[in-house]
């Protein structure tokens, strides 16, 4: 799991880069648990499934996840980055070209 991020907020993230390969059903299940904070219960009754079936998708869908992660990499990847565009900001000192350059990079991040 990474490093300093909450296991929810490391499966959000793995969301919004993978969540499109789910199907529909599984992302709505995932964005009531993720964004809306929805109990399984809500969700559940929501979706008109039982808080079992609810239970079963999310941990299917956090598996599918983790395994994109693992082959493609790409939420590590843009970790990566971002920490090293972070660096250039604190390190570039007085030039505000370097500075705003790695700004913008982390701004489109």
């Amino acid at each position: 799991m990474a490093d300093n991020l909450s296991e929810n907020v490391h499966i959000a993230l793995l969301y919004d880069f993978y969540g499109e390969l789910l199907n529909e059903r599984q992302r709505e299940i995932m964005e009531d648990r993720l964004y809306e904070d929805l109990s399984l219960t809500e969700i559940a009754e929501t979706a008109g499934i039982t808080k079992q079936a609810v239970s079963d998708t999310i941990k299917k869908c956090e598996t599918k996840l983790l395994g994109y992660e693992d082959r493609l990499r790409l939420l590590e990847k843009f970790l990566a980055i971002r920490q090293k565009a972070e660096k250039i900001v604190e390190i570039s000192g007085e030039d505000s070209r370097i500075k705003d350059l790695a700004a913008e990079i982390i701004d489109i991040m």
